[in-house]
């Protein structure tokens, strides 16, 4: 694989990551170094090669359930000890910095998936073909992903369109505003929708739906409200989604591509890893990260007990709402029900113990992958279902210029009567304080609760140590700065 300060192929911008080399990747060519960067489109099949490569990144994904549900009021780090995957302590306790190996991994993984994403757009005049259309327009979306991903943990970031960049071009650029990175986000989401179809060709590719639902909560981030509610509507309207009768059957492997599945990360159990290099695995490791510590009963597996959802968030669910069993396991209640429940044991981790686990992203006997099983998990990131869009769109709706209450709490009063809850009758500002409320029990465990907060300026009251004018923004990697020369501004009062 031939490299140079100009062309670099596959290098992973602003970073150097050793697993390029030691993992195999989609875009590894056979036989080796018979193509670079140079001659590599040359056949329709290159750009599906390309394609696959730039959607391989999104299997980094399981960071945002761990941070977004750590960095909030849903849950604590867990884990072995306070020194075990330190970086999540240091997010939990509001204590992070420029030196925080999940933040880097955050940075560098999505702007992995932006250099094969740009590689594949750099080249996307090279040849006709039928089907390149779709291609290209999956090609906009992951770019719209991995973008939206980096401005909303770190603000301003270097925005870098249709090009590859060599070692000493990285030292020359700037971070961009993130208006102006919003605004790319949007074109891009924009063209790809026009080129996506409704239903996905292959199991885990992007469809339009997929596509309008990400501009959707898009817009919301910024406040757009009106776009926001428009663009929603369309994806409600078409009513190609509706939620699915068990909530508790949501999150199965047994049951993946339901009909309220709109954007999910497709995982593997077949294919094995190591801890060195999470982004490698085929396998979603959140799940065995997320189990109970040297469990032995049944229906679960063990795991590493890290993620763990407060007592706080349990107490907060109504005690008939079937959500809170579904999404919070209080793993004492559930013991004493078992008719063994004297022969069933576990540990406590000495990073924290609640007493509750995610119970929708949990390694569970039946769905567990080949060794190391923590780290293979076959169960797919949610990343928007059809509740979630239900309920962006309440909101758009009710904090539009002209709001519209009664669609606000038509759709909120959709996602409430699945799980039998009675219907919300408020309006105005108390409905939308109810519609983040519902949030919150709807998506729990999911990794969206500290963006909310952050975006509805709700951090300050819910999250312990959390500081107005810096916690809103997670720190630049101070690695990153470094290998781009220095010249960047740290992010606010870090």
């Amino acid at each position: 694989m031939r490299k140079s300060t100009k062309h670099i192929t596959l290098i992973l911008l602003l970073s150097t990551i050793p697993f390029v080399y030691s993992c195999k990747e989609f875009l590894d060519i056979d036989p080796l170094y018979t193509q670079d960067a140079e001659n590599f489109f040359e056949t329709p099949v290159d750009y599906e090669r390309a394609l696959t490569g730039a959607y391989d990144l999104l299997q980094g994904s399981f960071l945002n359930v761990w941070i977004g549900e750590i960095a909030s009021d849903n849950s604590i780090a867990g884990g072995e000890s306070v020194s075990d995957t330190e970086g999540l302590h240091k997010i939990d306790e509001m204590g992070h910095d420029a030196v925080n190996n999940e933040l880097r991994n955050v940075f560098r993984w999505n702007y992995a998936g932006l250099t094969r994403v740009n590689y594949l757009l750099e080249n996307k005049n090279n040849i006709e073909f039928e089907g390149k259309d779709k291609i290209l327009a999956e090609a906009y979306f992951l770019r719209a992903f991995y973008y939206f991903q980096l401005v909303k943990y770190f603000g301003d970031v270097p925005l870098i369109i249709d090009e590859r960049l060599g070692a000493d071009e990285v030292t020359n650029v700037e971070r961009t505003p993130k208006a102006e990175v919003y605004t790319q986000i949007e074109k891009d989401l924009n063209n790809a929708a026009a080129g996506l179809d409704s239903v996905a060709s292959q199991k885990g590719r992007i469809t339009r739906g997929a596509c309008l639902s990400l501009l959707g909560k898009v817009y919301l981030y910024q406040n757009k409200f009106i776009q926001a509610a428009t663009t929603l509507d369309k994806v409600i309207d078409e009513g190609q989604y509706k939620l699915i009768d068990d909530f508790e059957d949501l999150f199965s492997v047994s049951n993946e591509g339901h009909s309220e599945t709109v954007f999910d990360i497709e995982y593997s159990g077949a294919e094995g890893g190591g801890y060195d290099c999470l982004i490698c695995l085929e396998g979603n490791a959140a799940a065995g990260f997320h189990g109970i510590r040297q469990y032995n009963g049944p229906i679960y597996g063990d795991g590493n007990s890290y993620n763990l959802p407060t007592k706080e968030l349990y107490d907060a669910f109504d005690a008939t709402d079937i959500r809170r069993d579904a999404s919070v396991l209080d793993i004492d209640a559930f013991i004493a029900k078992q008719p063994n429940s004297k022969d069933i044991e576990y540990a406590k981790g000495g990073g924290g113990h609640t007493g509750y686990y995610n119970n929708k992203y949990i390694k569970r006997q039946g769905e567990i992958g080949l060794p190391d099983n923590d780290l293979t998990s076959p169960v797919n990131y949610r990343v928007i279902r059809y509740a979630d869009v239900l309920l962006m769109a309440a909101e758009a709706h009710n904090r539009s210029t002209t709001p519209n209450g009664v669609k606000a709490r038509l759709y909120l009063k959709l996602v409430r009567d699945r799980v039998n809850m009675p219907e919300i009758t408020t309006s105005g500002t108390q409905l939308t304080e109810d519609i983040w409320i519902e949030r919150r029990f709807e998506l729990s465990g999911e990794g969206h609760r500290f963006f909310d907060l952050v975006r509805t300026e709700k951090a300050a009251n819910a999250i312990p140590g959390f500081v107005i004018g810096k916690h809103e923004l997670f720190p630049i990697p101070q690695v990153e700065i470094d290998l781009a020369g220095g010249n960047w501004k740290q992010n606010p009062n870090y």
